[in-house]
């Protein structure tokens, strides 16, 4: 028997809702709408929906809107029936139930991270701490330890050991023996970059060596330094080299791909640095399409380096794509419809209803309230005395007759500037909300379970009354 799902909603969104639901081939649920008598669905509260939905219920889950404030665990143990939280718009559901017919899950993920701090000679012990702490907040496993060519780095030992203190795991990178040396000494956990020739260093340190060809692009060097590593019982990480485009980037993907075909068990570590931070261009597509790479290569290790302010948010970057490829190769499936993380300056469905349902909606308005809404059109503001459209915000403002309201102008003037952004771009736009840069900004952590505090007009109108 089909699972039954019910669909709470308001008077406004009840129509569009029932639409989605009836065109949605094979949903593999049936479904049933309940209105529970507010005129917005996401002003309804958890008091609300315990007054006013029947019991019992005949369904197994309830679904809310998106924008629902309400404690849905302690709704769940009220009704005794599963609540959760659908999209925040109404034309998502199709995609929300898409997989598997549950929500996204982007928990799991294979790959390693490692974050270099490039200059880390050149910093105290402390500095580099600061930053170490950043970068595993961002996503990193490993904070890599980067050293300068003819730059010494006397605390060496120092920053390593504190970096372990800390929870960290260490990796150090060099190309000078003694420094490698030291840092086996003082307990890294991984030394880069070994050859052939220098693959001594590792053994009996308990470090793993991240190995490289003896001579750049001579994959020869790299099957025999992983060959003597073997011999000696040393398990070791293998890196062909990406080279930058132009500088040799095709010929170092068929090395990655050769090497997997020659070694299919081998552990493998690309630095994607070369592209992210050479190419001018967003890193986020760049990221997704080498962490694809490694997804089909089955290459567990990435280096990730965040000097250039254009790549700034890379670590970010990296852990989505580790995440939705992951997910999307569990499925047998397409890197699509596993979040908008990654899609930070256009949106696939940046305009969620036409101009059309805009204005039937617009028609039932009857309250002075102003809604700012985005179509193919431009920008849609409405409310009972009037519906105006324009593709620039400066033009509407004339016709919304609240020059003499300071806040509420101020208010306006913001929410017309971020829809016009969001309508040039083709992002998503929903009032009241910040725009969704994906993993490109930190987006604040909200508490869901309750309604929000009264935004800045109604403070400020309060406040002068």
């Amino acid at each position: 028997m089909a699972e039954r799902i019910l669909f709470l909603t308001g008077h406004l969104a009840r129509p569009r809702l029932e639409k989605v639901l009836a065109r949605m081939e094979d949903p593999g649920f049936e479904w049933s709408i309940f209105d529970v008598g507010v005129k917005v669905a996401a002003l309804m509260t958890e008091a609300i929906i315990s007054r006013r939905v029947p019991r019992p219920v005949q369904a197994e889950r309830i679904l809310v809107p998106g924008r629902c404030r309400a404690d849905l665990d302690r709704l769940s143990a009220e009704f005794g029936v599963r609540f959760e939280r659908g999209p925040e718009e109404l034309k998502d559901l199709p995609a929300y139930f898409g997989k598997h017919g549950r929500g996204l899950d982007l928990s799991r993920q294979d790959m390693r991270i490692f974050a270099e701090i490039v200059d880390a000679s050149a910093l105290t012990v402390d500095a580099i701490l600061l930053r170490a702490a950043a970068m595993r907040a961002a996503g990193a496993d490993v904070i890599d330890l980067g050293c300068l060519p003819d730059t010494p780095f006397p605390h060496l030992e120092d920053a390593v050991r504190e970096l372990k203190a800390a929870g960290l795991v260490v990796s150090v990178d060099s190309a000078a023996t003694e420094e490698l040396r030291r840092a086996a000494k003082a307990g890294a956990a991984f030394l880069l970059s070994l050859t052939e020739h220098t693959l001594d260093i590792a053994r009996d340190s308990g470090a793993t060596p991240v190995l490289i060809p003896g001579r750049h692009g001579d994959l020869a060097s790299l099957l025999r330094a992983a060959e003597a590593a073997d011999t000696r019982g040393i398990s070791s990480i293998l890196d062909p080299i990406l080279d930058p485009i132009h500088f040799g980037f095709t010929a170092s993907l068929q090395r990655y791909a050769e090497l997997r075909h020659r070694l299919p068990e081998a552990d493998i570590l690309m630095g994607t640095g070369n592209l992210t931070e050479l190419t001018d261009a967003d890193s986020g597509g760049v990221t997704a399409t080498l962490l694809g790479i490694c997804s089909e290569l089955h290459i567990r290790n990435v280096l990730v380096v965040q000097v250039s302010p254009h790549s700034r948010r890379t670590i970010q970057e990296h852990d989505a794509a580790r995440r939705m490829m992951f997910a999307a190769r569990e499925d047998d499936s397409l890197p699509r419809d596993y979040g908008g993380a990654l899609v930070q300056l256009h949106d696939r469905t940046p305009f969620p209803n036409t101009a059309q349902e805009i204005a039937d909606l617009a028609a039932q308005i009857k309250d002075a309230n102003f809604r700012i809404e985005i179509a193919e059109d431009g920008i849609h503001v409405y409310n009972r005395d009037g519906h105006y459209v324009a593709q620039d915000a400066f033009s509407l403002f004339p016709k919304l007759g609240i020059g003499k309201d300071a806040p509420h102008a101020f208010y306006l003037g913001a929410e017309l500037m971020k829809a016009e952004i969001a309508w040039r771009l083709g992002k998503r736009y929903a009032q009241d909300e910040p725009l969704d840069w994906g993993c490109a900004v930190d987006r604040l952590v909200e508490d869901r379970t309750r309604l929000r505090e009264a935004g800045h007009t109604l403070r400020a109108s309060n406040s002068a009354s």
